[in-house]
């Protein structure tokens, strides 16, 4: 019988899986069955219940049938990215992942005002360590660094409607604030050109489409675009052709607000104003790129530009972060080093999702990744390079472990109870739910 628990964790505890430690504030949820596993199979323990876990998890028991699978996660609610990094104008979209931000590396980077995309994507999607941001969207611009579809969805959510936002799960706390936002104009920078923009097509066609709003695009920054069309990838030539036609008709010039990408340009400052206290603005190195297509590099000229706004976000990349010092860790690439997802001179180990392969791709991606990772476990499995025959204690340990520090877990059923609460508070206010933001309010509906 196929089993599957997903067990967070409570109560500031470090955990100690299989030689994974990690310090936790956690849920335990329980899926599929009720009580310890009794599996005789292979019992598998998964540190993070966002989506490389659960499809990682899913794999493993759709092969094997006697598998034993426990799922552990830190947060009293599951699905992790799913959850809080997805948009909430996406629910058709709706793990030991990448939980750091990229640091920009210029001076001013910590003033008030500026803010990484992780952190301002978790304040309106309810992450509870985000709950406290208060962003100030008081200014009328706001300049965002990266170009990849975050970058685009943070624009998309700065310049919505508010009544299109109404019908989401974004948090009341960030409508509220959204609804009395003075941000009028958003600026996507990217360090090359429009030939090497990292999102999509369906999230830049949003932007085009988003009600009460304009492209402001720069001419000069799709010179000599129109002759390399012929020679790009389709996915990559239907991109460009839309953001040229952006560029060309701008839109309606009666819009209230306006959007542009700014291409060739790196940061180099965040500029405080004259008491010091907070950012009023960025300079930006404007560039030009040496070689062409995806491997093109952006050089610096010397030339600087100064733009005035008041909320910088940092949508470079999210970054892994090491989960215990006996676990290999690849500091510069910021993934646990590995073959296919074996945990390299690790036996026993293996990841999956952007621990694995760093924070690229959409969810579609995660799930293929995982699967890839879960079939490795199976083969090895069968071909006799895990031991099997030794019956080890499993959950049993854990729990046992967990009890001995006070640590309570939180079960499926006590999920379902936050699930239920969110639901009917969002029922009220006319959205689909209203996520919970206080871990101790999760545990207190939880246990009640």
């Amino acid at each position: 019988m196929k089993m599957m628990r997903m067990i967070n964790l409570v109560r500031g505890s470090v955990m100690k899986i299989h030689g994974l430690s990690r310090a936790s504030r956690c849920l335990a949820a329980e899926g599929g069955v009720r009580g310890l596993s009794s599996s005789s199979g292979p019992r598998v323990c998964i540190v993070g219940g966002g989506p490389a876990g659960f499809y990682t998890a899913q794999q493993l028991l759709k092969a094997r049938q006697d598998a034993a699978v426990d799922v552990y996660e830190r947060l009293p609610v599951p699905f992790g990215l799913v959850r809080f990094g997805v948009a909430p104008d996406h629910p058709e979209v709706k793990s030991y992942g990448a939980e750091g931000n990229r640091s920009m590396g210029i001076s001013g980077e910590d003033l008030p005002g500026v803010f990484s995309a992780k952190d301002f994507v978790g304040w309106y999607n309810g992450l509870p360590s985000n709950k406290e941001l208060r962003p100030d969207l008081s200014c009328e611009t706001a300049v965002i660094l990266g170009q990849g579809n975050v970058a685009l969805d943070v624009a998309r959510i700065l310049l919505a409607p508010v009544e299109m936002l109404k019908e989401t799960d974004i948090t009341q706390n960030a409508l509220e604030a959204l609804a009395g936002s003075k941000v009028r104009r958003v600026l996507i920078v990217g360090r090359r050109g429009p030939l090497q923009i990292a999102c999509t097509i369906k999230e830049l066609r949003e932007m085009v489409n988003l009600p009460n709003t304009r492209a402001d695009m720069l001419p000069a920054d799709f010179e000599g675009i129109a002759e390399a069309l012929k020679d790009l990838p389709r996915p990559r030539k239907r991109l460009t052709e839309l953001m040229m036609k952006a560029a060309k008709e701008g839109g309606d010039d009666k819009a209230e607000k306006c959007w542009g990408f700014r291409f060739f340009r790196s940061p180099v400052e965040v500029i405080a104003g004259a008491d010091g206290k907070r950012a009023t603005g960025i300079r930006l190195a404007l560039n030009k790129l040496e070689g062409s297509g995806e491997s093109a590099r952006a050089e610096v000229t010397g030339q600087l530009e100064d733009v005035d706004c008041g909320l910088i976000i940092s949508s470079i990349g999210y970054k892994s972060i090491p989960i215990d010092p006996a676990v290999p860790f690849d500091p510069r690439r910021a993934i646990v080093p590995n073959e296919m997802g074996r945990v390299q001179d690790t036996a026993g180990l293996y990841c999956s999702g952007w621990v694995k392969r760093g924070p690229t791709g959409v969810i579609a991606t995660t799930m293929n990744d995982s699967f890839d990772t879960a079939r490795v476990l199976i083969q090895d499995m069968e071909a006799g390079k895990l031991d099997l025959s030794v019956n080890k204690p499993g959950a049993q340990a854990i729990t046992a472990l967990l009890q001995t520090r006070g640590v309570r877990t939180v079960l499926f059923s006590h999920w379902e109870k936050i699930n239920a609460e969110e639901e009917k508070r969002g029922k009220f206010l006319g959205k689909p739910r209203e996520k919970l933001l206080d871990v101790d309010e999760m545990l207190k509906i939880a246990w009640s």
